[in-house]
């Protein structure tokens, strides 16, 4: 039950920082899975049956394995969202968080529980018991998480496509800055995967199924197809007060290019813009950025934008990396699993960045690789103009 520290001010830090981590990915059930899983090189992909063009074929896809806590909810999703919010609770505890009197909960959302409501229209045809209809809506897995930890703070659903996870983290630190909460849960889930979504991924051209994700997702490498769906829910402790914070989050920026429902602005004017934004936030100098965690999703537009905000604001200095080619792009829930990926390499000096296949932009990093330290800057570019940037630093 949350209540008062009496030394939070001991620990008092001057940013926000990220206190514990859990996560359920296309690896499995939990950080270590996810660390490990990043590691080893290998995408979480696997083939699944029935996501191809016709009804037997297959395609690559990094599915949430089942698992969970079965009391917690009949869905997998529900569940997936309780276990990486209780493993960060449980490992921000460890390292010294004590919840103050007002803990919020931001859960980063898009499409929420896909494939139980596609379940309830064509399997239940609108028709299931109260309690089991309630499960659906996207209040009720905050409310669950609420109830079992006893958190009294604001709860809030953040929605802004891909970009939600960044965007949540950077709706914390208003709410931390505020004084709206002392701590904040950042839940960022996406278990949107399913076959009919990505068939219209594939149509758009954006994502790719017929072959091995590290052999079509290339970011910022030649050949590169587009991205492999993935899932994911990824929860932070956010806080201003813990004895060993994985790394700080210095600022943030958000702008959106009121240009079209898919595409990116060619000029990249917000692009840009947000990412002056986010600096101007952070108090740093684009000379100050050693790391660029690329949104990195392999399309051409994507690598086309990124690229031009790397040369001419950043005059390729930082090291690139992306961790989609491996994690899978999770949708809304991918700025979660790669900020987690930069702030566990903050706490174990390693950079997880995928293996090149291809002729590559210069300054991507060829698979995991010794931590430099110094600051990170995290782009998210989501459908319908929606832009946004975290910068993280050492926590000390």
């Amino acid at each position: 039950m949350p209540g008062t520290n009496p030394n939070r001010e001991d620990h008092h830090q001057d940013h926000m920082t990220i206190a514990g981590i859990g996560a359920v990915t296309g690896y499995g059930w939990g950080r270590e899975v996810l660390w490990q899983g990043l590691l080893s090189g290998k995408s979480a992909a696997t083939l699944q049956p029935g996501y191809g063009t016709g009804r037997d074929e297959q395609a690559w896809v990094s599915l949430i394995p089942d698992g969970g806590d079965p009391l917690v909810s009949t869905s997998i999703y529900g569940r997936a969202l309780q276990e990486s919010a209780r493993e960060a609770i449980a490992d921000a505890s460890a390292r010294g968080w004590r919840p103050g009197r007002t803990v919020g909960v931001l859960h980063a959302i898009v499409l929420g529980d896909v494939g139980n409501w596609r379940d309830f229209y064509l399997l239940d045809h609108g028709h299931r018991r109260s309690r089991d209809y309630l499960r659906l809506l996207p209040s009720t897995p905050i409310s669950v998480l609420q109830q079992e930890f006893g958190f009294h703070g604001p709860a809030m659903n953040v929605s802004a496509a891909c970009s939600s996870a960044n965007v949540a983290l950077i709706t914390a630190k208003l709410w931390l800055r505020s004084g709206i909460a002392d701590d904040v849960i950042c839940v960022a889930t996406d278990m949107s995967a399913t076959p009919e979504m990505l068939e219209h991924f594939v149509r758009l051209g954006a994502a790719v199924g017929d072959a091995e994700p590290l052999a079509a997702c290339r970011p910022f490498q030649e050949g590169s197809r587009g991205f492999s769906m993935g899932e994911a829910s990824v929860a932070f402790v956010l806080s201003r007060s813990v004895e060993r914070p994985y790394a700080a989050v210095l600022g943030g920026g958000m702008t959106n290019d009121a240009y079209h429902v898919v595409s990116v602005d060619p000029g990249h004017t917000k692009i840009f813009d947000c990412a002056r934004l986010a600096l101007d936030d952070a108090a740093i100098a684009p000379a100050d950025v050693r790391y660029f965690n690329a949104h990195g999703t392999g399309t051409q537009q994507c690598d086309v934008a990124e690229r031009d905000l790397l040369a001419r604001m950043f005059h390729d200095r930082p090291h690139v990396y992306s961790v989609k080619p491996l994690a899978g792009h999770c949708q809304g829930a991918a700025a979660g699993v790669e900020v987690a990926a930069a702030a566990l390499g903050y706490d174990r000096g390693i950079v997880p960045a995928a293996p090149i296949i291809a002729p590559a932009y210069e300054r991507l990093l060829d698979g995991p690789m010794p931590f430099e330290g110094g600051i990170t800057v995290k782009l998210s570019l989501g459908m319908g103009g929606n832009n946004s940037m975290v910068v993280l630093a050492p926590a000390d």
